[in-house]
């Protein structure tokens, strides 16, 4: 019976001892879930600390981006008002800057109206018809002066006072100069017409500029110059060639003095002995040179150009009135003709009419004043 009790308490204590074996050991599973979960919540701590670092840092960098961008956009601002004050000042500078271009233009032009108008006035452009020449006298020289070697001639350009007159217009030149003076003082002059009347005005006269010149011209008598002379040989061999050919009298030439050749363009000069020879060759205008081969070059008189006395002058004519708007009512010499019997009148301020030219409306015509004072429309 012990026995049992005995096995009994045993077996009792075994498994207690089981139990708490089991118990332990679920004690050390909670222990190490424990110290697990203290892991972890130290793992999360400390992550949540560095996280906290992080979000430090990144507010810190935001801060201090938020601020360069407040920095930069006040900055920009700043720069921008700089930029615009600059922009007006400069919009300001050129408007200046304009203003003073268009009154420099303006001055400009008037400069360049002022050139014109001093060409126009003292330049010469006339077409001067060909004109044969009739020699009445020798040209009187001082002792010594005369040369052999020239012939000198001497040519007095005159170019006639003009006006040009445009349509509606008459030139009236009286004989008198006080009636010119009397209709010149009218504002305007009522021309009877058949059974038409019309005002017409009177103006004074200015003349274009007119010049009167002498041309003194000198042609050589030994010396002509030639062109068109090839380059077909070397320069010093061209150039005896030039001077034997030019003194052959059997091509028209003649014992030469000096030859002046330029082989760039192939011109030159031929200063001959005697006279005679030069003029012959000029009038023929053509002279055959042996390079070789025959080769023909143009031949020409040297002359000396000189151009003295040259005077400018312009004035008014003092007998000459410029009539304005005047209407066409009739055919032209009709009217001419009443205009004349118009200012022909005493009764009218007029006198002796010594020419007359109107120009209808669509011509114009360019009248020339004589030296002497007789002034014609022509």
């Amino acid at each position: 019976m012990s026995d049992n009790a005995g096995d009994q308490v045993n077996g009792e204590l075994r498994s207690l001892d089981d139990e708490m074996i089991a118990a332990e050991a679920e004690l050390q599973k909670y222990k190490n879930l424990i110290e697990s979960a203290d892991n972890e919540r130290s793992r999360l701590l400390l992550e949540k600390a560095e996280a906290d670092d992080e979000k430090r840092k990144a507010e810190a960098e935001l801060q201090a981006f938020m601020d360069s961008e407040e920095k930069l956009m006040i900055q920009h601002k700043r720069d921008f008002q700089e930029v615009q004050k600059e922009m007006e000042s400069l919009d300001l500078v050129n408007q200046d800057l304009k203003r003073e271009l268009d009154d420099l233009r303006k001055k400009l032009q008037l400069k360049r109206d002022e050139s014109d108008s001093l060409q126009r006035k003292f330049k010469i452009q006339a077409k001067i018809p060909v004109k044969t020449v009739k020699f009445t006298r020798g040209l009187e020289t001082e002792e010594g002066d005369e040369r052999e070697d020239v012939v000198a001639s001497v040519f007095t350009v005159t170019q006639r006072p003009s006006f040009r007159l445009k349509g509606g217009q008459a030139l009236i030149t009286f004989e008198e100069e006080k009636v010119a003076e009397q209709i010149l003082r009218l504002a305007k002059c009522s021309v009877t017409c058949d059974k038409s009347k019309m005002d017409v005005k009177p103006y004074s006269l200015t003349l274009d500029p007119s010049v009167k010149f002498e041309v003194h011209i000198k042609v050589s008598k030994k010396t002509i110059k030639f062109r068109n002379a090839p380059p077909t040989l070397p320069e010093e061999r061209m150039r005896d060639r030039l001077e034997l050919s030019f003194s052959r009298p059997s091509r028209g030439g003649g014992e030469v003095e000096k030859l002046e050749y330029n082989k760039s363009n192939g011109t030159g000069r031929v200063t001959f002995v005697n006279t005679g020879v030069a003029e012959n060759l000029a009038l023929r205008g053509k002279f055959c040179v042996d390079t070789g081969s025959d080769v023909v070059v143009d031949v020409f008189p040297l002359y000396d150009y000189q151009l003295k006395k040259f005077q400018t002058y312009s004035g008014a004519p003092n007998r000459t009135v410029l009539l304005g708007g005047i209407q066409e009512l009739m055919d032209e010499e009709d009217l001419q003709d009443h205009l004349e019997i118009h200012f022909q009148k005493p009764s009218n301020y007029g006198g002796e009419v010594e020419n007359i030219k109107y120009v209808p409306d669509g011509k114009e015509l360019t009248a020339f004043f004589c030296e002497d004072g007789i002034e014609k429309a022509s």
